[in-house]
């Protein structure tokens, strides 16, 4: 609707007269018919999704599964339908597991529909009519009330103190004051004081305003549509993985096609070449690692769902190993959401309150003493207002304390109850007999109480209060004149550090009252003193920090709260970062608005505290630091951090405070809402690519074993020495039963104290892809040579000698399965029986072996023969050789690092 406007910068009479609407008719029938015509419900467009058949289909788009789905195709047509049935259900089981795991449809813009689906108040033909709120069109005048949620965006023009909760939209922690005054066009959202935004909520007060925008030209439709654009990252582990995949299917495709040719030129029939061809993609295709690597991630979710983090998308899990830069919002997040009162300064003295949120454990103390109040009139008679003058509760609930009413006041409480008073007592001597409530245009509180001396207390901002009062406390109780400058200094000193301050004072009647209005607090008031209070950092969130800082990874503060604020607080939890005049900058959403691209990558870069951003500035500096080069992981609990979430690497939504709409466009939600729980996340998430590293190296060695063994075959023109489906049984049984083990292993010492992996580093370094040559090229020897051995020398049946081949390939597997427990350290530094399931994965392995050459069903399907015990012995002593052998490599390795480390 009128989008060239800037609604909040133009004077409402202006906006009235831009719509042509009066705001005592509203709209008529007719212009409203015309109106939903033009610019149609006011409702969110749904994005279309793919359907569920579809996205199953999608899981065979594979360049790998292409090849099986190949072979599974020409075996059937050459009647190897045994070969062609296990291939195929290799491949469904792939596939269906693969559906099962992937993300469901992201419901992130049913919940934000779902958010307009309201009633409302408006004017239409000169009556009062209430409405659903889709049916609400650009030009309507709306009425508001506490309680109501506005049901589109509004250009506000009367008002009568009227707060909004924004925090769902803007990330505000406290109700912001409306006002009908125009504000400059560069506003970010938070400071748009004469526009009510779509889902917010009136907390207080009531208004009447006009509507200017509707369903996806709302700022929360703009998030929406921010939503559907943000794309859908792969993860370091999916582009390795497909990067190897695209090699490996090329490599296929060659050495296929070289065998084609030398099969064409010695005169074989196509049935053998192919059958030879299949032999080789099946082997050096690892066909239970999409399976394995699916398990082992949802053992990670596992794991760190008792770390108070849910997982949503399974590959979230490995992403957050390789995260080095967290963005995470402020309030509830790195600070513990309950406002706390921390400085009071009363009879000139500074005095310090102890203890942490909404826990009345703690004392007020002055130069680290608990001071005794019969000492400080002032202080005492400033603490006993914040509780009088009050209209909230404190509570203990299941061990909890909790808070009924506003924030502010019960910290008030808080503080009071800290000094030993407590609200029943007070009130019972001195009774609320009359109130003026908080107005913004007189921006105090005062309660008139009785007792045996009638008293008025008022709490409120320092300059209303100030200009109020003429007299104060000094340091020894006397009143004195008051220094209205002097008192201005100790609020802006306490402000510099980021605290909310309230000023507090009272007056005895001159004559007895029962009810107060403004003229009886209008003067002569004796100023008490001041309060000052901030939301405080986590314990546990500046150890949390402190870990990440050290692992390598950036922590970053974006938050809706105030810049001086956001930075004293960044300073407390000790976030690094640019500096100047030896504080922690902050950049304020102003202030990015002016940078151009290279400036905002830049700043994104170097700058740690954020404030007052808007969300599309939030979604800017993820795709900032992500044109870095950075895996960004961004914390979020409302709508307006949805585009964020889902463009970041890893989404992490608050399970507690979050939105439906922050949730569904998350990968993580943390349970506590604390962002040391996405340290232990990381953590997790560490260990978890380790041991998918781990389980890579153990794997990979066995495939291109198998693939020298076809090789080697066809070169010497002797028949395959094992069989396309017999390599099938060793990639699938071996990948579950001995490779999924490796996600047992516990992390190793020092996970956190190295930096993330760098995004393109591969998987496979050189000294891990020269391992995997040596056990590759040993397992083929083994297997190659034990075949030609029990065959040629020892005259025993082809289906003897494969089956001899494939329990090569099983027991080297399995000693090998030892090394990997760590791809540095040899077995005896990290204890041979520290994750005993390797030892039932070898046990389980061992059996269904035995199975399958002993059993005449497994014997029949897999063209398998019973095993006399002399090769058994030779099986065993391959299997111990390769173990010593990759022992000796690694402890070789290590001592040349440790010596080269030495040197340095």
């Amino acid at each position: 609707m009128n989008q060239e406007y800037d609604w909040h910068s133009i004077e409402a009479s202006e906006v009235l007269q831009i719509l042509g609407v009066s705001t005592e008719t509203g709209l008529s029938s007719a212009e409203v018919e015309e109106k939903t015509r033009k610019y149609g419900k006011n409702k969110l467009t749904k994005k279309k999704r793919q359907s569920a058949f579809l996205r199953f289909l999608l899981q065979f788009h594979q360049p790998l599964i292409y090849i099986l789905l190949a072979a599974t195709l020409v075996t059937f047509f050459l009647e190897e339908y045994v070969d062609s049935a296990v291939i195929f259900a290799v491949v469904l089981i792939n596939a269906i597991i693969g559906y099962i795991q992937e993300t469901k449809a992201l419901k992130a813009i049913d919940a934000l529909e779902d958010s307009l689906a309201s009633k409302a108040t408006v004017i239409r033909d000169g009556k009062k009519q209430v409405i659903d709120s889709i049916d609400i069109v650009p030009g309507d005048v709306v009425s508001l009330r506490s309680g109501d949620k506005f049901p589109a965006d509004i250009r506000l023009f009367q008002l009568r103190d009227m707060q909004v909760d924004e925090s769902a939209l803007t990330g505000e922690s406290v109700p912001v004051q409306k006002n009908v005054d125009p504000v400059p066009s560069e506003n970010v959202l938070g400071d748009r004081f004469c526009m009510g935004f779509s889902s917010t909520n009136v907390t207080y007060g009531q208004g009447r305003g006009i509507v200017v925008a509707t369903g996806d030209n709302t700022e929360v439709g703009k998030i929406q549509q921010s939503i559907a654009g943000a794309q859908d990252l792969e993860t370091p582990l999916t582009q390795k993985i497909k990067s190897f995949s695209h090699l490996l299917l090329w490599v296929i495709i060659g050495l296929s096609a070289i065998l084609v040719v030398v099969g064409l030129i010695r005169g074989e029939s196509f049935g053998e070449i192919f059958m030879v061809a299949v032999a080789l993609a099946v082997g050096a295709i690892p066909e239970g690692l999409p399976v394995a690597v699916t398990i082992m991630l949802a053992l990670g979710v596992s794991k760190m769902a008792k770390r108070k983090a849910i997982i949503r998308k399974l590959v979230a899990v490995e992403t957050l190993g390789s995260t080095n830069v967290i963005c995470s919002d402020k309030t509830g997040t790195l600070t513990e959401n309950q406002m706390t009162v921390q400085k009071i300064f009363a009879g000139e003295k500074y005095f310090d309150v102890t203890g942490l949120g909404y826990n009345p454990d703690g004392k007020v103390e002055l130069d680290g003493k608990p001071v005794d109040l019969k000492s400080f009139k002032s202080l005492s008679l400033c603490l006993k207002a914040g509780i009088l003058c009050n209209d909230s509760g404190l509570k203990e609930k299941n061990g909890a304390w909790m808070i009924e009413g506003e924030p502010t006041e019960g910290a008030l409480l808080v503080s009071g109850y800290k000094a030993g008073f407590k609200s029943g007592e007070l009130e019972n001597s001195w009774p609320r007999l009359s109130t003026i409530p908080f107005e913004s245009e007189y921006q105090y509180m005062a309660t008139l109480h009785g007792g045996d001396q009638p008293i008025i207390f008022m709490k409120g901002a320092s300059e209303a209060i100030l200009e109020r009062c003429s007299e104060m406390y000094d340091e020894k109780g006397d009143l004195v004149p008051i220094n209205k400058d002097n008192l201005l200094a100790k609020v802006e000193e306490l402000a510099s550090h980021g605290l909310r301050v309230l000023s507090f004072a009272m007056k005895i009647p001159s004559t007895e009252l029962e009810w107060i209005n403004h003229e009886d607090t209008n003067s002569e008031m004796i100023f008490l003193g001041l309060q000052g209070m901030i939301d405080p950092p986590r314990k546990e969130a500046i150890e949390a920090v402190a870990l990440c800082q050290k692992a390598g990874i950036d922590v970053k503060m974006i938050t809706g709260d105030h810049a001086v604020t956001a930075a004293s607080i960044a300073e407390q939890i000790g976030l690094k970062g640019l500096r100047e005049d030896g504080k922690l900058k902050a950049l304020n959403g102003k202030e990015l608005q002016l940078l151009d691209d290279s400036e905002f990558e830049e700043f994104a870069e170097s700058v740690s505290v954020f404030a007052r951003v808007s969300p599309d500035q939030k979604l800017r500096l993820v795709k900032a630091l992500q044109g870095r080069g950075k895996i960004v992981a961004m914390t979020g609990d409302g709508v307006n951090d949805g585009p964020a979430l889902k463009q970041a690497n890893i989404g992490v939504a608050m399970g507690i405070t979050g939105t439906d709409v922050a949730k569904d466009a998350s990968d993580m939600v943390l349970t506590d809402d604390n962002f040391s729980s996405i340290e232990g996340a990381v953590e997790e998430g560490r260990s978890v690519f380790d041991n998918l590293t781990k389980f890579i190296v153990w794997t990979l060695p066995t495939n291109l074993g198998e693939g020298l063994v076809v090789l080697v075959a066809v070169i010497i023109g002797s028949q395959l020495p094992i069989l396309p489906v017999q390599l099938l049984w060793i990639n699938m049984t071996t990948a579950v039963l001995l490779g999924l083990m490796l996600a047992f292993e516990p992390k190793e010492p020092g996970i956190m104290d190295k930096p993330p992996r760098p995004a393109k580093q591969p998987i496979l370094t050189i000294d891990l892809i020269m391992r995997t040559l040596l056990v590759g090229t040993l397992i083929m020897m083994a297997a190659f040579g034990l075949y030609i051995y029990e065959v040629v020398y020892l005259n025993q049946s082809l289906s003897y000698g494969q089956t001899v081949t494939t329990s090569v390939f099983i027991f080297m597997e399995a000693a090998y399965l030892f090394n990997c427990r760590s791809m540095v350290r040899p077995i005896e530094e990290i204890g041979f029986f520290t994750n005993m399931w390797i030892f039932f994965g070898v046990a389980a392995m061992t059996f269904f072996q035995l199975l399958y050459i002993y059993s005449p069903v497994m014997n029949t399907l897999f063209n398998s023969s019973p095993l006399q015990m002399d090769s058994w012995w030779r099986i065993i002593g391959v299997s111990i050789t390769l173990f010593v052998i990759v022992t000796i490599e690694k402890r070789i390795r290590l001592n040349l690092s440790n010596n080269q480390k030495s040197k340095d």
